[in-house]
């Protein structure tokens, strides 16, 4: 018998960890068109989730460029509100003056709009008084700088023969010589300062090119300026047609004491010229007690007659005080005609006052901003000459343009404050700080 054959070794099956896992339950068969379903159903979904996604970006980027622009554009400035401001009137009372009882007079307060007359004024001749508007129209087309001699005039036989003339009847004149050449400036301080007549022809005749021309200007002048009594017939006022009143004089006295260069003549005692050499003022009282001027006049249709100017100063201000006194009579008239005007003058002074036409610290304005109103406040007061009865007017200007978020103090206006050539301007400011907006208030 044959040696049995050895048995196989031992084998052991290797270890799966996977084999203790449970058997995963069988996937039912899905029919053909539930597979299909399902897909749609998931692409619509995802679809679905894409376009909110989509929808959100799109409305983050609109808002981000719907606050940058809100945040780069201007935006409109806060806005101010006045409050209202009346006129201020200064009560009235009775003002006596010491009228003269012969011929007529006024006075005048260019400063505070002011005028009075001593009566009922009826047009009347004013003798050399007329050449306040001979320098006014000259000086008019002709302005000349202070101090300045400008352009030169060159004397005609007719300039010769009307100071001949004139010499013969015995008028104010200063001599001339045929091709003379003289400065507007000369002229006119021969005129105010000589009341030289002939003077008066030669820049008559040097503007307008002949009398009648200049004579019309005249009284187109004095019909601008309101001096409705008023008819000029010549340029030098020895024509007893040139009339006017008291009140009508002061009218052209007033404009032309503001012209520095008239106003710089007629303060002159005496004027040297090229021919006439130094010839003086006929006007009475020049330099005394405060007298600046202005004009005298005297001829016997007209009789006497003085517009005078004088500074004051008034409650620590400087003014200027106007009057006119015509057809005055008797053997010193040009000095009786003076010393009226000058009285008259002096007795206005008492009645000039001081008073506040606006409180300092007052509330005149709001700003509104940020959901708050915030005051505006007077940052001094002010105060005006004043005369019994005037008015004072009182207007808000608001600033042209306020910052948001401006800070107390900042000025936001001013308020202006007029009575008759016055003016006075105070700044307006901020009580407190304009506040910052919200965000939320920038995007509403």
């Amino acid at each position: 018998m044959s040696p049995e054959a050895p048995a196989p070794p031992f084998m052991v099956a290797p270890f799966r960890l996977d084999s203790l896992r449970e058997p995963a339950p069988p996937v039912p068969p899905v029919p053909e068109h539930g597979k299909h379903s399902t897909k749609s159903h998931r692409r619509r979904r995802r679809g679905g989730r894409r376009a909110l996604l989509l929808a959100f970006l799109l409305l983050l980027v609109a808002a981000g460029a719907y606050v940058g622009i809100r945040l780069s554009t201007p935006e409109p400035a806060p806005a101010v509100t006045a409050a209202a401001l009346p006129t201020v009137r200064v009560p009235a009372q009775t003002v006596t003056l010491p009228w003269p009882t012969v011929g007529q007079s006024a006075v005048a307060v260019p400063s505070l709009g002011v005028d009075l007359a001593s009566g009922p004024e009826k047009a009347a001749p004013v003798a050399s008084l007329t050449k306040l508007m001979t320098a006014y129209v000259v000086l008019h087309d002709h302005p000349l700088a202070l101090g300045q001699p400008g352009p030169t005039i060159t004397v005609s036989q007719a300039d010769v023969d009307d100071y001949d003339n004139a010499t013969v009847d015995d008028d104010s004149n200063a001599a001339v010589s045929l091709n003379e050449q003289i400065s507007e400036a000369d002229v006119l301080g021969g005129l105010l300062v000589h009341s030289a007549d002939n003077y008066a022809d030669l820049l008559a005749m040097w503007d307008a090119g002949s009398l009648p021309a200049f004579v019309a200007k005249m009284n187109t002048a004095a019909a601008r300026l309101g001096m409705d009594h008023s008819h000029f017939a010549d340029a030098s006022g020895v024509d007893p047609g040139s009339e006017s009143t008291a009140s009508d004089l002061l009218k052209v006295a007033a404009v032309d004491m503001a012209n520095p260069s008239f106003a710089s003549f007629v303060k002159m005692s005496s004027v040297t010229l090229p021919i006439a050499g130094t010839i003086s003022t006929y006007t009475p009282l020049l330099g005394i007690q405060g007298v600046i001027g202005v004009k005298s006049g005297f001829t016997s249709a007209a009789g006497g007659g003085d517009v005078l100017a004088v500074e004051r100063t008034v409650h620590g201000k400087q003014v200027l005080l106007l009057s006119a006194v015509t057809g005055q009579t008797g053997p010193v008239v040009l000095a009786q005609a003076g010393l009226h005007a000058l009285a008259l003058v002096d007795a206005m002074s008492p009645f000039i006052g001081s008073t506040e036409v606006l409180p300092g610290n007052r509330v005149v304005a709001h700003v509104g901003e940020a959901g708050s109103s915030i005051a505006a406040r007077t940052a001094a007061p002010a105060s005006l000459l004043t005369w019994p009865g005037v008015t004072a007017t009182r207007v808000f200007v608001p600033a042209r343009h306020v910052a948001k978020q401006a800070p107390r103090g900042t000025q936001i206006g001013t308020v202006v404050v007029t009575l008759g050539t016055q003016r006075v301007e105070v700044p307006v400011q901020l009580d407190r700080d304009i506040p910052p907006e919200s965000l939320l208030q920038r995007l509403s």
